[in-house]
């Protein structure tokens, strides 16, 4: 048998972290099997999906690097299927017209809360040997009702949760098709993987209680089973659902702030799966090691600061190259234009190691773009009387000395043993002069980094 799995989202939104996760497990399970990872869009939400929405995503998935083998599939082009698959049930009895209103319905419902019972649909339409129908009004266009077996169970062995058992008793009869005709999620789901041939549902836990509907209507088109398994929900550091303050934005916005898809995609394996203590690994190692067995089956706590810290790992290893280019993309969305002096590879391969985000490594790689006018009270603090004179001849030695960082340390050196002052007395105002701050990498390849003449044109206004 190949493994097929699917990611199904709605687009009705942006691609989130729970489904970047839902994605992220469902394409390494299949990656891992030698599979087939299916795309396929659920846009039968016409009111709420947008072309906006299924760009996001895809841009979302392919900044992920989740490459898929078949689709995206979209469910609007595919309700010639639907319609077929409904004629099906209901030429074989499985599925019925309701005539029941909205109205009705509610009526029917609070009744029902009144006596303390569950409200559901009561079967009024329900077709039954000997049962005698109400009278078909024709000013109503009716739904179509999946008729539900009403005895035994649906049932599953869960492939994170364990057996699940729900009992048919408690499930009323479904819409599967709206007044409208066009057909419902729970069944266009089950339409949709059963033509797919999807072998196993990786999907999260919020649609438990949606799968026994699934499994009936499978069983009533004769189809087998896939295995299901249903990933805990992912919660905000307080324990709360995860929203937008915890961190729960776009995908795409980690890329916006500066985060590498690695890193994300290495903390995202983590939430709710683990292989021993193992923290950091790469996206190849993670599918060799993937499986369904150690998936949590308890929620998992989505923690800003560890993302960060793996984000900084990821930096740190990454190849200066690329990340020049991409620090590049964000001084550019500033308006900084970046000379070939320093080269921007250069400056990155400086910071690198200080920063946890491409936005802070782009601040970093800024000042030398740009003129840099520190506050004042900077300069006060910094370009005292007593560091004044090294600093004038410092300026002079500057027009001669070979401009390599070894050479420009020397004569830092050289300066401070003539001076008597210690280290700081000369970086800290070097610095202020040159980059605005007080906090850099060693100050002579900072030095180095610039070109003479910018150097003296910075020193040269507090001289």
């Amino acid at each position: 048998m190949t493994i097929r799995t699917r990611f199904a989202p709605s687009p009705t939104g942006y691609l989130h972290i729970g489904g970047a996760r839902t994605a992220l497990f469902s394409w390494a399970y299949a990656r891992r099997l030698g599979g087939k990872f299916i795309l396929r869009i659920e846009d039968t939400d016409l009111e709420r999906s947008s072309e906006a929405s299924v760009q996001e995503i895809l841009e979302g998935m392919n900044w992920l690097n989740l490459d898929y083998d078949e689709g995206p599939f979209y469910q609007m082009q595919r309700m010639d299927r639907y319609k077929e698959v409904l004629a099906q049930l209901l030429a074989s009895g499985h599925a019925y017209y309701c005539y029941t209103t909205p109205e009705e319905l509610e009526a029917m419902r609070e009744e029902m809360r009144s006596r303390g019972e569950k409200p559901r649909y009561d079967g009024r339409w329900r077709p039954e040997p000997g049962k005698v129908l109400p009278e078909i009004p024709q000013e109503i266009k009716p739904v179509i009702r999946f008729k539900n077996p009403l005895n035994g169970v649906a049932a599953w062995d869960d492939m994170v949760k364990g057996r699940i058992v729900f009992e048919n008793s408690e499930l009323d009869d479904l819409i599967i098709a709206r007044p409208d005709g066009t057909p419902t999620y729970n069944f266009c789901v089950v339409v949709d993987d059963l033509d797919m041939n999807i072998t196993h549902v990786i999907r999260g836990d919020d649609h438990v209680n949606n799968t026994p509907r699934q499994i009936n209507i499978l069983k009533a088109l004769g189809g087998s089973l896939p295995q299901y398994a249903h990933v805990p929900m992912i919660l905000g550091s307080d324990g709360e659902r995860l929203s937008k303050r915890h961190g729960a934005v776009s995908v795409m916005q980690y890329e916006e702030d500066g985060y590498l898809p690695e890193a994300l995609v290495n903390y995202l394996s983590r939430l709710g799966w683990s292989h021993g203590d193992e923290e950091i690994f790469s996206t190849e190692q993670f599918v060799e090691w993937f499986d369904l067995e150690h998936i949590s089956k308890s929620a998992a706590q989505f923690n800003p600061e560890k993302l960060r810290w793996l984000n900084q790992h990821y930096i740190k290893l990454a190849d200066n190259a690329r990340l020049a280019e991409l620090t590049g993309k964000h001084l550019l969305s500033r308006g900084v234009q970046f000379k070939n002096t320093p080269k921007l590879e250069d400056v990155v391969a400086l910071y690198k190691g200080r920063v946890a985000t491409l936005i802070e490594l782009a601040d970093e790689a800024e000042v030398f773009y740009i003129d840099v006018y520190p506050e004042q009270p900077l300069i006060d603090e910094h370009l005292t009387p007593e560091v004044m004179p090294a600093l004038r001849e410092l300026f002079e030695r500057l027009k001669d000395v070979e401009w390599e960082a070894p050479h420009l340390a020397l004569l830092i050196k050289e300066l401070l043993a003539a001076h008597q002052l210690k280290m700081p007395k000369i970086a800290m105002p070097l610095r202020v002069m040159l980059v605005g701050q007080t906090q850099t990498p060693s100050v002579d390849s900072v030095i180095a980094l610039f070109d003479r003449e910018t150097v003296l044109v910075r020193m040269n206004r507090y001289l």
